[in-house]
C-alpha cells in the first residue's frame, strides 16, 4: 500500500501571519501521518516560522531551490539552508518554473540529486501542454521528462521521491483532467519507471495528480488505481478546504 500524500502549493500567496494562522487552524485537525502525509509548500521567507509551528501531522516544503550548495546566485535558495531550517519537502520542475524561469530537464535532475544529498524529499512535477495533449503526444513527452529527471538515481531514492503529474492545461484554469485521463497518464509514467528500474520500484513510487484539484473532485481522483494523492494550488490556501482534501485521502 502506498501512503497517500496531499501537498499544498501556496505559490506566491500568504503573508507570514496568514501562513501561521493557517498552520494553527489545521494542526490539531489533521489525520495522523500514519495514514496520510500532509504538506504545505510556502514562500521561502516564512518557511522557518512555519516549521517551528508545524504539528506532528504536518510537514513544510519549499517551492524551489538551487542545485549548488552556495555561490553568487542572487535570489536563489540553497538545499543546505532548507535542511538547516527543518524543511522536509521541495517542489522541483513545476511547469511555472519551467515556463517563466527557463528550468530544463537537466537542471531539474541536478536539483533532485541535490535534494537527496540534504535529506529533502523532492516532489517532481511533469506535465504536458494542451497542444501536446491534442496531438496525442502526451506519453512520449512525459516519458522524456521522467527519463531525464531520474537520471542517476538509485531505487531507494525513486521510492522516496514523489512524482506529481500536472497537465499544464489544467493548472489554475478550472479545467481538470478526468480521473480516467489522469490515471491513464500516471499508469504510463509508472510503466516508464518500471522499464527504468523494475516492477517493485514502480509500484512503490508515489504519484500525485495536480491541476484544479478541489474538494468536489478529490474523492473521484483518489479512487483511481494509480493516483496516490494530489499537489494542490488554490484549494490548499483555505484551511477548511485543505482539511477536506487531506481527510478524503485517508483510506
Amino acid at each position: 500500500m502506498r501512503k497517500p500524500i496531499i501537498a499544498g502549493n501556496w505559490k506566491m500567496f500568504k503573508t507570514r501571519d496568514e501562513g501561521l494562522q493557517f498552520v494553527y487552524n489545521v494542526n490539531m485537525k489533521l489525520p495522523s501521518s500514519e495514514f496520510v502525509d500532509s504538506v504545505v509548500c510556502a514562500q521561502s521567507p516564512i518557511l522557518r516560522d512555519l516549521v517551528k509551528r508545524q504539528g506532528d501531522n504536518l510537514r513544510i516544503g519549499a517551492q524551489n531551490m538551487h542545485y549548488l550548495d552556495n555561490g553568487a546566485y542572487t535570489g536563489e535558495v540553497s538545499a543546505p539552508l532548507l535542511e538547516d531550517i527543518g524543511v522536509t519537502y521541495v517542489v522541483l520542475g513545476h511547469s511555472e518554473r519551467r515556463a517563466y524561469y527557463n528550468e530544463t530537464d537537466s537542471t531539474v535532475n541536478k536539483k533532485i540529486h541535490q535534494a537527496f544529498r540534504y535529506g529533502l524529499t523532492p516532489i517532481l512535477c511533469v506535465g504536458e501542454s494542451l497542444e501536446i495533449r491534442e496531438a496525442n503526444e502526451t506519453n512520449q513527452y512525459i516519458k522524456k521528462q521522467v527519463v531525464n529527471a531520474l537520471k542517476g538515481l538509485g531505487k531507494t531514492q525513486i521510492v522516496e521521491l514523489v512524482l506529481a503529474y500536472e497537465p499544464i492545461w489544467a493548472i489554475g484554469t478550472g479545467k481538470t483532467a478526468t480521473a480516467e485521463i489522469a490515471n491513464d497518464t500516471i499508469k504510463a509514467i509508472r510503466s516508464v519507471v518500471k522499464d527504468l528500474y523494475d516492477s517493485e520500484t514502480a509500484e512503490a513510487m508515489r504519484m500525485q495528480y495536480g491541476g484544479s484539484v478541489k474538494p468536489a473532485n478529490i474523492k473521484e481522483l483518489l479512487s483511481m488505481s494509480d493516483i496516490d494523492g494530489a499537489l494542490v494550488g488554490g484549494a490548499s490556501l483555505d484551511p477548511v478546504s485543505f482539511l477536506e482534501l487531506v481527510n478524503a485521502a485517508v483510506k
